[in-house]
């Protein structure tokens, strides 16, 4: 290991003290020892990008510049492009000891290094994979499951869903059809049911992914195979808990954001000012931002409801600053022959050249470029929501907020608030897109605290 960091100390730069500080450093980090090569040529390569300006000189619009590059490479992995960005932190912070680099958001530009996948509606998590009677799912796919998986595929795409669905009905079947253990023709509705009372009794999975798992074979045998299920009897349902939502207090809401910065602060103060889902504020488009009106349009809400929100006179200023970073980045795409983002297909052949047009780009681009997996087109996409959950989590757990707090936490506290302001039901109703009222009125459970106000015994 001694004589190998040698050469690489001696690859790297003529400055060799600086370039043992910058090991000392990275194994200081913890970082493993098959991995500090790829450090130094992390740096390495950005000094040969950088080569005409001395690292002493360089500035963050140098590493942003560069982070803007790479990212336009599609054959570089996200854990590659968080390694790239990890390894010019401790160059910056800790060997050359730049000012700039002690304030510079590093944390968000490693949560951000991730593309989202094409796609409207949001697809809920899934159990892991357990078991022997599992391997489907790593690839071991029994004789005759790839052609079903396959009709499966070609199935979903002729109805135009979201390539999220896609892999989500995918998966159930190849688990289901594992699970089974002989080929789909010789299975049916008995099968089915076995399957879904699996997942409840041994799998204790929720309610919400049994019903994932049907709407899947239901999809598999009604639109794939033709041979509807019917009558699937009576199976075992995992019991739907009532649960009442986690609320912020504003006090809690100023920690919470006070501990986030970049890109990813603006994504959730949006999430509270505003009471958007979190796919919804991922997905939002620049032509649905309204300035001048201080509107917010959301497409392709739940159950594909369009609705307006107010946008925050506190984020006006922090948005507008950020589209023009946007929009620099969408003209160096075009420049560069990319800048074309996704469209539902059947927009994208009504305005084929909408895809490249400023509006119709995500307002929370991706910091690097993606190839779609049904196109295979080159394109800039969302940023991956797991970024901005992770960064809520942590931004809680830095302001020592005891509750579960994640992302959905300020839609709750977003309405909260609001009906302790005085606004009436109906309207709170219209702001979080509800289609009933009585899903709203949870929060007057939560608002009235009842039983709060009685005194406790203990204390008579």
């Amino acid at each position: 290991m001694i004589k190998k960091n040698r050469q690489m100390e001696t690859s790297f730069s003529n400055d060799m003290p600086m370039m043992d500080e910058f090991l000392r450093k990275v194994r200081a980090a913890g970082i493993p020892e098959n991995q500090q090569r790829w450090y130094v040529i992390r740096v390495q390569e950005y000094e040969k990008a950088k080569k005409r300006v001395p690292l002493s000189q360089h500035g963050a619009e140098d590493v942003a510049s560069y982070l803007d590059e790479i990212g336009r490479k599609t054959r570089l992995q996200d854990w590659q492009i968080i390694q790239i960005v990890h390894a010019l932190e401790i160059l910056f912070r800790e060997v050359v000891g730049a000012k700039w680099a002690q304030g510079f958001d590093w944390a968000s530009l490693k949560q951000e290094a991730g593309a989202g996948e094409p796609g409207e509606p949001e697809v809920k998590g899934m159990p892991g994979p357990e078991g022997p009677w599992m391997d489907s799912v790593r690839g071991k796919d029994l004789p005759g499951a790839a052609e079903v998986v396959e009709e499966v595929r070609r199935a979903v795409r002729k109805r135009h869903y979201s390539i999220r669905t896609e892999e989500t009905y995918v998966t159930w079947v190849r688990r289901y059809l594992a699970f089974c253990g002989r080929p789909v023709e010789a299975t049916g509705a008995k099968d089915v049911s076995s399957y879904l009372e699996y997942l409840a009794v041994a799998r204790r999975v929720s309610p919400s992914t049994q019903n994932q798992a049907l709407n899947a074979l239901v999809f598999l045998y009604d639109k794939t195979l033709e041979r509807p299920l019917g009558d699937l009897g009576a199976f075992a349902r995992p019991k739907r808990k009532r649960r009442l939502p986690v609320v912020l207090t504003r006090r809690e809401v100023n920690l919470l954001l006070g501990k986030l910065r970049g890109t990813h602060a603006l994504m959730a103060g949006l999430l509270y000012g505003t009471g958007m889902r979190l796919m919804e504020c991922v997905r939002l488009r620049v032509k649905d931002v309204d300035f001048e009106t201080g509107v917010i349009t959301v497409r392709f809400g739940k159950g594909g409801k369009d609705r307006y929100v107010p946008l925050p006179e506190r984020y006006r200023g922090d948005l507008e600053k950020h589209l023009e970073r946007v929009k620099a980045l969408h003209e160096k795409d075009l420049a560069d022959g990319f800048g074309e983002v996704y469209l539902p297909e059947a927009l994208g052949r009504k305005y084929p050249g909408a895809s490249r047009e400023w509006r119709w780009q995500y307002v929370f681009p991706s910091m690097r470029l993606s190839v779609d997996p049904r196109s295979k087109k080159t394109r800039r996409h969302h940023l991956h929501e797991n970024g901005l959950q992770r960064a809520v989590k942590q931004a809680a757990d830095a302001a020592g907020i005891p509750k579960r707090v994640n992302c959905h936490a300020l839609r709750h506290s977003f309405a909260t608030h609001l009906l302790e302001a005085g606004y009436d039901i109906r309207t709170v109703q219209d702001l979080l897109g509800h289609a009933d009222v009585s899903t709203t009125m949870v929060y007057t459970h939560v608002m009235n605290r009842p039983g709060v106000a009685v005194k406790s015994p203990a204390d008579m």
